[in-house]
């Protein structure tokens, strides 16, 4: 396999000392550590994922303290001398024979995600909230998603680099980034992943304390990219009962209610708060 080293593959890993040698191992084997720039970043790890990723031909960076899987998906953009960038999990569920099916797609689309299969694993509990999510998530942007939160995916570094500022932290970084390149109108190529059960720890995300986390993303997010989505229902709702209320109360009562006033004035603020927030979401997102 032979390639110039303009993709980068970014493997962020924390306690995972069971499957990292696994995953690299079948890497080298492949002939994928020799063909591509690829970059190990230890979260903080306080087992032996270190020492086994130092075994590899691979760049290791290190977080001295856990910061989370979004920052360290920064720290290996920010140090990827590729021109695109590769998300790919340590556990063990992604098998990296499809990376070269991804580098395909990234000659030709502007972000490209591995979407998984209907017999791919998934914790059982999950399924439902995962659902909510999506269709939360297909509202708020007006279209179909792709696999939203799947952790195998790769995008333009020139494109991502000034986005990094609005990604968390935490592991909902894949679903931000999906949000915010479809708001931005890019291209967006998929092709069928299978996933397997994770090697070592268990996973962890929470179902009730990470799902809120990401309903409550995804209303951060289109606030960012279209705040009038959120802004502009709610006034006209308010407005309407407010209207009703009062009509109600002049044609019974023979006056028009102070709450009735209350409410009318409160949508039409709530449509000129989104106004607002609309041109001071465009200037958050403005890039150099």
């Amino acid at each position: 396999m032979s390639r110039t080293k303009t993709y980068s593959i970014i493997i962020p890993a924390f306690n995972e000392e069971t499957a990292i040698g696994d995953l690299l191992t079948r890497m080298q084997t492949l002939g994928i550590l020799e063909a591509y720039e690829v970059i190990v970043v230890d979260d903080g790890s306080t087992d032996r994922t270190r020492e086994i990723a130092g075994n590899f031909n691979v760049r290791l960076l290190r977080h001295e303290v856990n910061k989370g899987y979004g920052a360290s998906l920064k720290t290996g953009i920010r140090n990827a001398s590729g021109d695109k960038v590769m998300m790919l999990d340590s556990d063990g569920q992604h098998d990296p024979a499809s990376i070269e099916e991804m580098v395909k797609l990234l000659d030709e689309y502007d972000m490209a995600i591995g979407e998984r299969t209907a017999d791919s694993y998934q914790v059982k509990n999950r399924r439902g909230g995962k659902k909510i999510i999506r269709k939360v998530g297909e509202f708020l942007v007006e279209q179909k998603l792709p696999d939203f939160n799947s952790g195998f995916r790769g995008f333009d570094k020139k494109l991502i680099m000034p986005m990094l500022h609005l990604m968390p932290n935490g592991f909902s970084f894949s679903t931000t980034s999906t949000l915010a390149f479809l708001k931005e109108g890019y291209s967006i190529g998929r092709f069928p992943i299978k996933v397997n059960n994770r090697q070592g720890r268990a996973s962890s995300v929470k179902f009730f304390k990470d799902g809120t986390k990401t309903l409550l993303l995804l209303f951060r997010i289109i606030m960012l990219f279209n705040p009038l989505k959120v802004f502009f229902p709610a006034s006209a709702i308010i407005t309407l009962l407010g209207s009703i209320w009062g009509i109600h109360g002049y044609f019974v009562f023979g006056r028009f209610s102070n709450s009735a006033i209350i409410l009318i004035t409160l949508g039409m603020f709530l449509f000129f708060f989104g106004l607002l927030a609309d041109q001071i979401s465009l200037l958050n997102r403005k890039k150099d």
